[in-house]
């Protein structure tokens, strides 16, 4: 039997969930990110997928989000929607070596303008160590953000996992 593709969006999406045979399916983690961003404030950030400490976050973008900065690279791939991201080179370093995931900025960094992106669904952008991004969507979207795990990261397994 062929088996048909679809993509969803933050407007229209299906619930999916795993066929288990012979075990028990709280052996298995499977969230629909568009469903959990359906569902999350605007700019949470929702683990949807984890390996060791490296996450998946599902992000509802929608209005202007914080300025942010990691000790890492991260990267966000547009799923669905047009999503501006602001760079800026920071002056000095703001977020320590071994602090893991993404840190929340008070107020707008000081630096050098990057500049900005403009992505759209199925786009990808590097957000940069030693860099602030800031993300700004007129109309909501969704993105899915690859850190690694931390204070900002929810992590909402039994609401969204199949059991």
């Amino acid at each position: 039997m062929p088996r048909e593709t679809r993509f969803g969006s933050l407007a229209h999406f299906e619930k999916g969930g795993v066929q288990v045979i012979n075990d028990d399916p709280r052996n298995y983690a499977f969230s629909n990110l568009f469903e959990v961003a359906s569902k999350a404030e605007p700019y949470e950030k929702v683990a949807v997928g984890k390996n060791l400490k490296y996450v998946l976050e599902a992000i509802r973008a929608e209005g202007t989000s914080p300025w942010y900065a990691a000790s890492h690279d991260e990267a966000a791939i547009v799923m669905d929607g047009e999503i501006e991201i602001r760079l800026v080179k920071l002056q000095e370093k703001i977020v320590a070596d071994d602090h893991e995931g993404t840190t929340i900025l008070e107020g707008a960094p000081k630096g050098q303008k990057m500049g900005h992106i403009v992505a759209r669904r199925g786009h990808m952008a590097l957000l940069p160590k030693g860099a602030a991004y800031q993300f700004h969507a007129a109309l909501p979207g969704v993105i899915l953000l690859q850190t690694i795990g931390g204070d900002l990261t929810a992590q909402r397994w039994k609401d969204i996992c199949q059991s």
